[in-house]
């Protein structure tokens, strides 16, 4: 039994290991098609554009947030889960996602009444569609991602990117304006949706009582109640901008948000799950949970720290060349929210420890202190427009970084002193490759173009961050780990993780 048990750990981690590699490889490349999507769209739309939608996406997000009601989690982490209990779990998504669409729909003349602005009415009518094409696939992307198929749902997660991105750019050249950005938002969901179908071959049977479902319906709502708090913490100065401000301006400030976030969206999304479902399979077993977190984290860390401060580093050359001279006024923007990235980089991975070890609610009240307090900052920075809006949101989270780690971590088995070591390698090793990379643009940097000073800074952060990281400061055996783990690829197939009745 303990040998088996062992065999079945180690193939956790190599499973692990591997589907996060695809992760973020796939990350990557849909990171890739995503800047190539926003280059482009930049110089064919206007600021205004892009403002437009970004005022319906960020009052849809919050509907958005209650399509899955948290029940994709639900059935990530429970230890075992039945065939009735999934399918009755996808009818209430499929209630939820129609009601959404039903109630966005009818949102569409506060829309445009609030923010003054006529063309929103159509917008949001037609950006309702998304929210059934997302229900329809909550359940059946939860089982991949339980199964950790994740190669799978990499190739699903290009194919919906790369399908939209297309889309919206033939749109844009075509000159539908905005409503190319509308068709890909609905695109991309409708791609991704009918792929997980296909590639889980489940079919839901018919809604039963009795499933006992009660315990997984009340995870899920309690990750909904804290997305939702977090999200209207994280978003509320979109709608203040796009209120007070207008759309040219709230269409600079969400590309400059948009394009800074990148690096940590692209190694949340790549890792998160992974782990997320991994951490899930370990929550009885804490010693192998925290050894899986801490080396997950250290990975998350590895990738953001230098990203974010290359970032800061050189964003006049970002802007420049991602969006165009046109663009340049988001570059202060852009510099200024650098700060809140990489606070985000270091705090989002807490959430994958608390959600698997079943501490929702402290993760819930967290959120519900949080969200005043970025509220607060908005509100303090409003008067100055974007600017100050991103300088005063930069300067709250990063006062909240310490009691926000000190919060989460207590009684857990991760110690504030564990995480501190995590970060320290890669955030030295940053700071001393960004040095490096300075020194070289101010010697050589003003006779070069944008994209050379990218390709010259880039290489030299790269090289100096990996000889400092791996052996200056000692991680040169994680990551030889690591990459002997690659030799010996795990079966990635299924592992039964759905009981069928009795």
């Amino acid at each position: 039994m303990h040998s088996r048990l062992g065999g079945e750990l180690h193939n956790l981690k190599g499973k692990a290991i591997w589907s996060g590699i695809v992760k973020l490889l796939s990350q990557t490349a849909t990171s890739i098609l995503r800047l190539c999507y926003l280059a482009v769209l930049a110089r064919l739309l206007s600021p205004n554009d892009f403002g437009l939608v970004a005022m319906v996406l960020v009052i849809t997000g919050i509907f958005d947030l209650f399509t899955t009601a948290g029940l994709s989690s639900a059935t990530i982490q429970k230890a075992e889960v039945s065939n009735q209990q999934v399918s009755n779990l996808f009818w209430i998504n499929v209630l939820v996602g129609t009601t959404l669409a039903l109630l966005c729909a009818a949102s569409a003349s506060f829309m445009a009444e609030f923010y003054r602005e006529p063309s929103l009415f159509w917008i949001t009518v037609a950006m309702a569609s998304g929210f059934v094409f997302n229900a329809l696939g909550v359940q059946h992307s939860a089982l991949l991602q339980r199964d950790m198929r994740y190669v799978t749902l990499s190739v699903l997660d290009t194919l919906s990117q790369g399908g939209s991105i297309l889309l919206g750019i033939a749109m844009a050249f075509a000159g539908y304006g905005y409503w190319a950005l509308v068709a890909a938002a609905v695109a991309g969901p409708a791609i991704h949706t009918t792929g997980c179908w296909l590639a889980t071959g489940w079919l839901p049977d018919r809604p039963r009582a009795g499933a006992g479902i009660r315990s997984m319906l009340h995870f899920g709502g309690t990750i909904t109640l804290n997305s939702l708090t977090v999200y209207i913490g994280y978003n509320a100065e979109k709608v203040l901008l796009g209120r007070f401000w207008g759309a040219d301006t709230l269409g600079l400030y969400t590309r400059a948000v948009q394009l800074i976030n990148l690096p940590v969206s692209m190694t949340n999304a790549a890792i998160g799950g992974v782990f997320f479902s991994a951490l899930s399979r370990l929550q009885e077993d804490p010693v192998r949970l925290r050894a899986f977190f801490l080396k997950g984290y250290s990975l998350v860390m590895a990738v953001t720290m230098p990203a974010t401060i290359f970032s800061a580093l050189f964003a006049d050359d970002i802007i420049a060349v991602v969006l165009g001279p046109n663009w340049m006024q988001a570059a202060t923007i852009f510099r200024l929210m650098t700060p809140t990235i990489l606070v985000f980089g270091i705090i989002n991975p807490l959430s994958w420890l608390l959600l698997s070890i079943g501490l929702q609610r402290r993760s819930l009240h967290v959120g519900l202190v949080l969200a005043p307090l970025v509220f607060a900052s908005y509100a303090i920075g409003l008067p100055y427009g974007p600017v100050g809006v991103a300088f005063c949101y930069s300067a709250a989270m990063t006062l909240w970084l310490l009691p926000h780690l000190v919060w989460c971590l207590h009684g857990t088995m991760i110690s504030v002193m564990d995480l501190a070591r995590t970060i320290a390698g890669p955030f030295l090793s940053g700071i001393v490759a960004a040095a490096g990379a300075y020194e070289l643009q101010r010697r050589f940097g003003e006779d070069l173009t944008p994209v050379l000073r990218l390709a010259l800074g880039g290489a030299t952060m790269a090289g100096i961050y990996a000889a400092v990281l791996l052996f200056a400061m000692g991680n040169r055996t994680f990551y030889l780990d690591l990459l002997t783990s690659l030799k010996r690829p795990p079966s990635l197939d299924s592992v039964n993780v759905v009981r069928e009745e009795p």
